[in-house]
């Protein structure tokens, strides 16, 4: 979680405080909306800085590849 809030803060410019209740509400709310199977394993997932690169940097790749459009940015 820490490198988590750490990139919401890199990302955001939010305060450390505020990132940390941001990214806890939203790996609450996909616990609450992925399959369990799924769901059990955010927590997992979230302890490997790996994967959390990996899902950042996909991330920033879907914005660069036009989902920015889709979402209302340019």
């Amino acid at each position: 979680m820490d490198e988590l809030v750490k990139v919401v803060v890199e990302k955001t410019g939010l305060p450390e405080a505020q990132a940390k209740k941001a990214a806890e509400a939203v790996v609450d709310f996909l616990k609450e909306k992925l399959p369990a199977p799924l769901a059990s394993q955010v927590d997992a997932a979230l302890a490997n800085e790996e994967v959390i690169d990996q899902v950042v940097d996909q991330a920033e790749d879907l914005l660069k590849k036009g989902l920015g459009g889709f979402l209302g940015k340019k």
